[in-house]
């Protein structure tokens, strides 16, 4: 009899592309077709229908505590074939490197290591199982896990008996400092916050922080490099920030967010151009003139206020700095 032969492009029996229909539908992270937009998008539905309390929990070092054998018996469930678990197996227990020695550990997965994302999955599976089993309307993103209900003292009832679940049966640990029941406003999903009614998604206060700290950073006259060195770092960070947070319903906060880097540009720009002693090509005649022998005098208020100025606002507009490759973070329609 001739033996049939397998099709290349069909996935094997036991295969990672076969593990990802059988988890949840409501377990966004790390899966093909599925993304953090549509986890917040979805959180979004489920307070406009009034379940405006969020159990927002947080496990604790969730990677660094993964029980091997309990993760290996759930590989083992799937996967027949003796050679890949050994694999896997050794991948868990290749250690971590501290101060450029390797230390063994026995649980945990490596973060930012090709399976982890995957094994995650498989370890939370059970969580998202036993939360649509309870009939909770919910969203999981990796270790990200909110759960939607009507009322505070439901949402602690939750909290309390999600948490025992997870300790006693998953031997995970959730972090009661950074877990809470709260509204959805007061607590941050994904980098986004959502309105109490559900009537709008927006940039998480904590997100907005971080992100003009690093731009404060990024653009310190005092690191040394030159403004289009500057702008070519910038650029790829504001195309992934504006690509991922443009996902907000907030088009002002974009726009505001925006303002925050050309008085910082424009600060290193008048310094480029007092080092100089040139004038800017583009600039209006009368700034060309008067501008660059101003600054390189040194002006009394200094770069940083003197980039606040109307005449160097009307000089540097925002195409200038297109022009040198910074992108805007907000473009209306109408531009």
């Amino acid at each position: 009899m001739r033996r049939r032969q397998a099709d290349p492009a069909s996935p094997a029996a036991g295969s990672p592309e076969q593990w990802d229909p059988t988890f949840a539908e409501h377990s966004y992270g790390f899966r093909p077709g599925r993304s953090a937009h549509q986890a917040v998008a979805q959180a979004q539905c489920y307070i406009a229908e009034g379940y405006s309390y969020v159990v927002d929990l947080d496990l604790e070092r969730f990677f660094d505590r993964v029980n091997h054998d309990r993760l290996m018996a759930r590989v083992a469930a799937r996967v027949a074939d003796k050679c890949v678990l050994k694999l896997i197996r050794a991948f868990l227990n290749a250690g971590v490197m501290e101060d450029g020695l390797v230390r063994p550990v026995d649980e945990g997965t490596p973060q930012g290591g090709p399976l982890s994302p995957l094994l995650s999955n498989l370890v939370l599976d059970d969580l998202d199982k036993e939360l649509a089993r309870r009939g909770h309307r919910f969203c999981r993103y990796a270790d990200d896990c909110n759960i939607y209900v009507r009322s505070r003292r439901a949402g602690e009832r939750v909290m309390a008996s999600v948490s025992r679940f997870l300790t006693q049966k998953l031997r995970l640990k959730v972090n009661g400092a950074k877990s809470a029941v709260a509204r959805p406003e007061e607590r941050k999903f994904l980098g986004f916050s959502i309105a109490n009614d559900g009537s709008e998604r927006r940039i998480a206060p904590k997100a907005l922080a971080k992100f003009k700290a690093l731009i404060r950073d990024m653009t310190r006259r005092t690191r040394g490099i030159s403004l289009p060195q500057m702008v070519k770092e910038l650029k790829p960070y504001l195309i992934g920030w504006r690509g991922y947070f443009g996902f907000c319903q907030t088009p002002r906060v974009l726009t505001n967010c925006g303002s925050v880097d050309p008085p910082k540009i424009t600060y290193v720009s008048l310094a480029a151009m007092a080092e100089r002693a040139q004038p800017l090509q583009g600039a209006a005649p009368s700034w060309r003139a008067k501008a660059p022998a101003a600054v390189a005098a040194g002006s009394p208020t200094g770069f940083w206020r003197m980039s606040g100025h109307p005449a160097v606002q009307q000089a540097l507009r925002n195409q200038h700095f297109e022009s040198l490759g910074l992108p805007r973070l907000y473009v209306s329609v109408e531009a």
